[in-house]
């Protein structure tokens, strides 16, 4: 059979068309069943962003209307420099990350406590889930309760054991970033611990069989196999950690508004009171475009320097 035969060069042709077609018609498939979720990064997401990169150069009130719309080029970028809150919301922001490091530790601790030592492993589990999952409203009225200046039980604790004057805690200045990052801490152990579980479990028994056998010590075990295969668990907790510290709005809301004398006041929160009862939403917009860049660096930073120490 001649196979350069026109008949034969025409068979080619109908089945590439129908190959064609028949790929066109599972991208079109594949598309209309992801649209819904296309369609809601693009209107909730998306253009969200784009708007706030527009209006961050931008002199706008929104109860005006687009009527009072005016273009205000770098002059809300330059203020942000000389904003004394601004930089003191970005200031707390960075010692806030040190909440990260301090949490990671102590999941990782408890975790591999709990996966080899400890019977009922199930209830710890949710013990320490629980605050987690628990409404953040609720967390904070009841860490309000717990620090109250005077007759908070902490300050009760440590009147009963010596101490006369015990810290006011979020009622002080110089306490109240602490407190409100120690409970950040308590919120956060919950589900960087089940994480870290999950990451122990996935280990292969034979690398510490193996190791018992060298005569290794469970320190030795813990430096060269427990934290290097479970970087690459650690590299996401930080990456979601980091971001998340930058997000910290309900506590603050709930705890101290920003207070006292805005010494927890964070970059989104001043956002919050910038846009929402100042109305400044131009001056808001180049706050979050700061903080979108922040966060965007950072990020791209950890990407390089996980080359480095993540084993995959």
């Amino acid at each position: 059979m001649n196979t350069n035969s026109p008949s034969a060069a025409a068979d080619k042709q109908i089945t590439k068309r129908r190959k064609r077609g028949l790929q066109n018609r599972e991208t079109l498939a594949g598309f209309l069943f992801v649209s819904p979720m296309l369609i809601g990064v693009t209107i909730l997401v998306l253009l969200p962003i784009l708007a706030t990169f527009v209006l961050s150069f931008s002199d706008w009130n929104f109860i005006m209307g687009f009527k009072g719309f005016k273009w205000a080029g770098l002059d809300n970028f330059q203020k942000l420099v000389t904003d004394t809150t601004f930089l003191k919301s970005f200031r707390n922001n960075a010692i806030f990350l040190l909440t990260v490091p301090i949490y990671l530790i102590i999941s990782l601790v408890l975790a591999i406590i709990i996966d080899k030592k400890v019977y009922w492993k199930g209830f710890f589990k949710v013990a320490y889930f629980m605050p987690y999952i628990s409404s953040v409203v609720a967390v904070a009225i009841v860490w309000q309760v717990l620090f109250h200046p005077s007759s908070g039980p902490v300050n009760q604790f440590l009147m009963s054991i010596g101490i006369s004057d015990p810290p006011k805690w979020i009622a002080d200045p110089n306490y109240a970033l602490i407190s409100v990052m120690m409970i950040s801490v308590w919120i956060s152990i919950g589900f960087n611990l089940i994480v870290y579980i999950a990451g122990l479990q996935s280990i292969p028994k034979d690398l510490y069989e193996a190791a018992d056998i060298d005569g290794a010590s469970g320190w030795v075990k813990f430096k060269s196999i427990t934290v290097p295969m479970l970087s690459p668990t650690t590299f996401f907790l930080l990456i979601t950690g980091i971001i998340s510290t930058f997000k910290v709005f309900d506590l603050i809301a709930v705890l101290t508004q920003g207070g006292p004398i805005q010494s927890t006041s964070m970059i989104v929160w001043y956002l919050y009171d910038t846009a929402f009862t100042n109305l400044k939403i131009g001056y808001a917009s180049s706050m979050a475009t700061v903080l979108f860049f922040c966060v965007l660096i950072i990020t791209f930073l950890q990407w390089i320097g996980q080359k480095k120490w993540v084993n995959y």
